[in-house]
């Protein structure tokens, strides 16, 4: 069935097909790598969005009669800038791409029935790696809280001081500044100690959620 149907398809849209068969093998092993790194709840997550898209990717071979290698450049790049930046960091960036081909297989549901299908399993992709995105913020929203809080009552007080003894706009803003800097890193440093006794929280994410907080507050007083 899918050889007649192959048959029949302009060469414009078998080449948009070879690109989408080309995208979902990539993303399977994008996803398959970035749940090995994630592990807990979320490494079920990703490993059936895997599955997902090496599925999609033997349909659009049955379409196509072609083998696509997967752009082991991108899965490198993504697998490289999970282990830096953190898993959440690319997987916000893989969001974006599932969002941009549910709108692609919108475009090809006119020639091919199946890329309807395909376009609500990205589409269920995207909705799930937005709830893995929300469940970080929820779960490092106490760090900046602390870091807003901490910035408010300690720097408040200061900058009040600063004002009655210096004087001087420019010079209460750089001292102010310095001040709220150096605060900055020792909340950052505290909050990543603490974090190191909690389960399931990344103590460098947590100083780093803190410490910028922290920052922001400051110059937000001092502006």
């Amino acid at each position: 069935m899918a050889r007649v149907e192959r048959k029949r398809i302009d060469e414009n849209v078998l080449k948009e097909l070879v690109r989408a068969q080309k995208n979902e093998i990539t993303e399977h092993r994008v996803y398959k790598k970035l749940a090995e790194i994630a592990g807990g709840s979320n490494e079920k997550v990703l490993n059936r969005i895997s599955s997902d898209e090496l599925r999609h990717y033997q349909f659009w071979k049955s379409m196509t009669g072609r083998e696509v290698k997967p752009s082991s450049l991108k899965v490198w790049w993504y697998v490289f800038l999970a282990k830096a930046l953190g898993v959440n960091f690319s997987l916000k960036l893989m969001e974006r791409g599932e969002d941009l081909a549910a709108v692609k297989y919108a475009g090809l549901s006119s020639n091919v029935k199946e890329a309807e299908r395909i376009m609500k399993d990205e589409q269920k992709h995207e909705k799930e790696l937005l709830e893995m995105l929300e469940e970080e913020r929820l779960e490092y929203a106490s760090s900046i809280v602390l870091g807003l809080n901490d910035a408010l009552v300690e720097l408040t007080g200061a900058l009040a001081g600063l004002t009655l003894a210096l004087q001087n706009s420019r010079m209460v803003a750089m001292a102010g500044f310095i001040t709220g800097f150096a605060a900055s890193l020792s909340m950052a440093a505290s909050e990543y100690l603490s974090s190191k006794e909690e389960k399931g929280k990344n103590p460098l994410k947590s100083a780093t959620y803190t410490g910028i907080a922290y920052i922001i507050t400051v110059l937000l007083l001092i502006s």
